[in-house]
């Protein structure tokens, strides 16, 4: 097969294109960088003659498309402003989907953050729960799949929402993972929190099966998550037993939070070191619930979720002592 592929540098394009290779698959990669493309692959030992970069401007593709499917997995994590989340997260997309030819399925990767929290009093969020998103991440992601649903030439594309995604190259827990090393583990909030996960296994395995049933999928928006939920206290000691460490949580009030990112936003600095800190962010953690019911997908598609996460943090731990990182 043939898969055009967004977000090859990223942590799931990463995965997706590692999975790409061991079924033999060819990858056509926008990407804005192709010395850095070069690099992943290396890292990662993908033969790099099975991957075609392509311009990061749709515009310059060769027209059609050579692809029998798309797997959009890019988008912006942390920006600072709408605009500039709209800028990749919605005009850019548009402008990928508008390359894929008639016809040929697509999956794009959303986030449960279009949706928002957990609903008061309900145990999950599911797809019959109104959209009510708290950051401006949020919002550039539904008005991506509110342009989506309402049609593209012809292309069956369907949308997937994760939650947190944990597994190999991530780079965003390798925070959580130095901060295992302390005695003393910052964590955010007084009280508890709850979240839903998804191991970047499973999620691939979620595009397939949502690339599978694409024309009957088109247009809807479904949460994709592992049947675990956790507490935001399981996660850090997760992450510190699978360093064989020990150590205390120090609750961070939200105000103090707040002020915080505001200092890391205003502070290049700090920005460079601490990128997925932003005000826009923060507002996320403030919320006590996100914890999803993603058993739409697995009546739609068959898939379900089959990674713990102790396994998908040691998948993460593994990685970054390989690449000496921790």
């Amino acid at each position: 097969m043939r898969l055009l592929l967004t977000g090859a540098t990223g942590f799931v394009g990463r995965n997706a294109i590692v999975r790409a290779a061991a079924k033999g698959w060819s990858v056509l990669a926008p990407v804005r960088d192709p010395v850095r493309l070069a690099r992943v692959l290396a890292a990662d030992g993908i033969d790099a003659s099975h991957v075609r970069p392509l311009p990061a401007d749709p515009s310059l593709w060769p027209s059609p498309l050579p692809a029998d499917a798309a797997w959009h997995c890019a988008g912006v994590l942390f920006e600072r402003t709408l605009p500039a989340y709209l800028r990749t997260n919605l005009h850019w997309t548009l402008s990928v989907l508008k390359k894929v030819p008639k016809g040929m399925p697509a999956v794009v990767l959303s986030s449960l953050s279009a949706g928002g929290p957990t609903p008061e009093g309900r145990i999950a969020r599911s797809e019959t729960d109104g959209d009510d998103p708290i950051t401006f991440y949020g919002e550039s992601k539904l008005r991506m799949e509110r342009a989506i649903a309402r049609g593209f030439g012809g292309s069956p594309i369907a949308i997937l929402r994760p939650p947190m995604i944990l597994g190999a190259r991530d780079s965003a827990a390798l925070q959580l993972f130095k901060m295992a090393r302390s005695p003393l583990r910052a964590k955010p909030g007084l009280r508890e929190k709850w979240f839903s996960f998804v191991a970047v296994e499973d999620l691939l395995d979620a595009c397939g099966a949502a690339l599978g049933q694409a024309k009957d999928l088109a247009g809807r928006a479904l949460y994709v998550a592992s049947p675990q939920i956790f507490t935001d206290r399981v996660l850090i000691r997760t992450v510190s037993s699978s360093m064989g460490k020990r150590g205390f949580n120090l609750p961070l009030p939200n105000p103090l939070l707040g002020s915080l990112s505001a200092l890391v936003d205003a502070v290049p600095p700090l920005r460079n070191q601490l990128p997925s800190f932003t005000r826009d962010r923060a507002r996320e953690i403030f919320a006590d619930r996100w914890v999803v019911d993603a058993s739409a997908l697995e009546e739609a598609t068959g898939w379900k979720a089959r990674t713990t996460l102790a396994t998908a943090i040691a998948a993460a731990r593994d990685y970054y002592i390989a690449q000496k990182l921790i």
